[in-house]
Formats: structure tokens, sequence, C-alpha cells
């Protein structure tokens, strides 16, 4: 330098000072400052982080800002990350107290969890990675990650992140946003989430809804998963939401064909069809022909003969074969027969005893008839 030594700047521990790096060693990195020396900064005072070579962080030529940290002779040690520090803080605690989201990458994996560089060392437990549990977490380093601050002690040097809080505040809202836009007789797609005895609940994209076991299908439901499988994407229909508690019911049902629909492109009067007794009423029995789709055999069509209620010949369980009568989409209502099909059965086996007996009487006539013309 050209200045005399008169007019070297005066250093004190605590200045904060500007530097070109003009060396970097593996350990240190020398700095002009402007002093009769030039300053040097242990690789310890580089980053808050831990950095295994100099030039991992600054090459030469690089400007800084640097903290005097002790002078001892003619030496003056620098540090630079005192500074970063100063400056992280004062951004620190403003971030905590309005609680903002940031960005910031990911610089090693430690036991427990991960560090991450805000201007000071910033750790992020394991637990505060992600909504679900991680295995492995290799795949975030140097890997920008949003971040917001849950503890701060500048004492103690601690400060503790979680990008899992940023995912959980923004599915509330989410959440928060779907609720409100919900309203009965909605008909949306959903994901089916999860399978239990009473029902599925469906994901509607942010909030789940119930799909109650008596609402996934017209006819009788055992278990939900002869319906749907975890993963589906289904149809639903809101029938309620009670937005204070964050209770959607939903029905899967609704939104569906009801067994009756297009009956009278299926069923014509005449046809034949087999059933499942279903009830005994003092009138009739109600046979199911379809799922969700009950006939009725009035008492005077179950038998060909007079019974006194549907009981003495029929009972609930009972496979039947029965015949069409009439059928009604409008209404809702098929009527149907046993006792047609007993009087067409016994109809075709009388004519068939009596073909029987036409070709046994005719053969013996035949025979007859020779006999006697032998006689004449």
């Amino acid at each position: 330098m050209s200045e005399s030594s008169n007019e070297m700047p005066q250093l004190n521990i605590g200045d904060i000072v500007t530097g070109t790096v003009v060396k970097v060693e593996e350990k240190q990195v020398l700095v002009n400052i402007g002093y009769k020396t030039e300053g040097i900064i242990p690789i310890s005072e580089l980053s808050s982080l831990h950095i295994e070579k100099a030039s991992d962080l600054v090459q030469e030529g690089d400007t800084l800002e640097l903290y005097v940290k002790r002078m001892e002779d003619d030496e003056v040690i620098l540090s630079k990350k005192a500074v970063d520090a100063e400056k992280a803080w004062e951004s620190l605690e403003e971030k905590y107290r309005t609680g903002d989201v940031f960005e910031t990458e990911i610089k090693e994996i430690v036991k427990g969890g991960l560090v991450a560089d805000v201007g000071v060392r910033g750790f992020m437990p394991a637990s505060l990675v992600e909504t679900y549990y991680v295995d492995d977490f290799s795949d975030y380093i140097n890997q920008p990650i949003r971040v917001k601050i849950v503890d701060l002690d500048r004492e103690q040097n601690r400060v503790i992140l979680s990008h899992k809080d940023v995912i959980q505040d923004e599915l509330n809202e989410k959440k928060h946003e779907v609720l409100q836009s919900l309203e009965e007789g909605q008909v949306l797609e959903g994901v089916v989430e999860r399978l239990t005895n009473f029902g599925v609940f469906v994901n509607l994209g942010g909030i789940d809804g119930l799909v109650h076991i008596s609402q996934l299908a017209h006819e009788h439901v055992e278990k939900a998963s002869d319906v749907v499988a975890e993963g589906d994407t289904i149809k639903v229909e809101v029938l309620s939401v009670d937005k204070d508690n964050e209770r959607i019911s939903l029905s899967h049902k609704r939104t569906l064909p009801g067994p009756w629909a297009n009956i009278e492109d299926r069923v014509t009067q005449g046809d034949v069809l087999e059933g499942t007794v279903k009830r005994l009423v003092n009138f009739g029995a109600f046979v199911e022909v379809f799922p969700g789709v009950e006939g009725l055999v009035h008492i005077s069509q179950i038998a060909n003969r007079h019974i006194g209620t549907p009981q003495e010949v029929l009972e609930v369980g009972q496979q039947v074969k029965v015949k069409v009568l009439d059928v009604s989409e409008k209404d809702e209502r098929i009527s149907l027969s046993i006792k047609e099909l007993e009087q067409e059965q016994e109809a075709s086996e009388v004519k068939q005893y009596e073909k029987d007996e036409d070709q046994s009487g005719f053969q013996l006539g035949d025979f007859i008839g020779d006999k006697l013309n032998k006689y004449k």
C-alpha cells in the first residue's frame, strides 16, 4: 500500500471492516483490510455451518464485511460469521414475530434432523420436516425448502425451523376454502381415502367427507370394500355440511342411476325372472328380481289354489321363479305371479300327457283296426 504507517486506520476489537480476499488457503483466508498486515479469517469464522475447506465459500477478489474479533501483536483475526449472524438475527427475529414463510437451503443431515443456512445455523427436527414420516433425508441436501421459525432464542443461539407447519397451514387454508364453498346438493368428485366398517372417507380436495355405508349403493352393502377401494375417484352428492364441526355427509348412491331406471327396457310383461323372497305381508310377498327392485306377488297370485297366508307356501330368502304381469318405472312397481307359471306348467304337463295318450291310442286303434279287418 502507498499509505504511510501513521495514516493506517485505527482498529479495535468489535469494529466492522470491509476487506478484499487476497488468498484462500485450505483452513483460512487472508484479507486486505487496508491495515499494515493482512487480516486472517480462520475457517471456523467463515460460516455458522460446517465447511470442509475455505474455497467452498469464498474466492480471491471477493469483498467481505468482517468483524474484528481479536488483535494479537500485528495479527488481526476477523470473522465473517459474526457479521452474517448479526444481520441474520435481526431478520430472523422479525420473521419469527410475523410468522413469515421464507425459503432456505438444507446444508447438512445431522442426528435427529436437518440443518439449514438462515444466516446462522437453523435446525429442523425430523418430526417437523413433513406431515408424513420420512425415512431418508438425502434428497433434501442443497435443495430449497419453505420454512417458518417455530422457536427462537438468540442467547442460546437456537433457531428451530419447520417445513411441516408451512404445509399444515396451507392444508388448513385449503380445507377452510373447500368447507366454505360446499353446499347441500352439490355433486363433486373425490378420492376414497379410508374405508371403515361404517362407510368411507372421501377427500374433496382438502377436506374429508363421510359416505355412510347406507349411501354407497342402492342395494344393501355388507362391507364398503365390496363397492369401492382406497384411491378410487368417485362421484358424491353433498347431503349436509356442519361448518362449525367440519363434518360433511356425502352420498355416492344419489349419483348412481336408481335401481328402477330404465326398468321397462329391461323387463316386459310376460318375462319369467328368478328372484328372492324378501318380505311376506298379509296381502302377498315382495320378491327382489334385480338389486334394489322388488315386485309384489299378490296373495291371489302365489299358488294355484286358495291360501290363507303367504307363509303357507313361501319363506323369506327362498329363491322363486316369477312371471311379470305388469311393470311401471314411473310408479316403481312390478306385479308378479307364481300361480301363472304353475298353471302353465300344469297345462304343459297335461298337454304332454294327452299327446302321449293320443299317440298310444292311435297306435292301438291301428292295431285293432287291422285285426278287425281280418274278420270282415
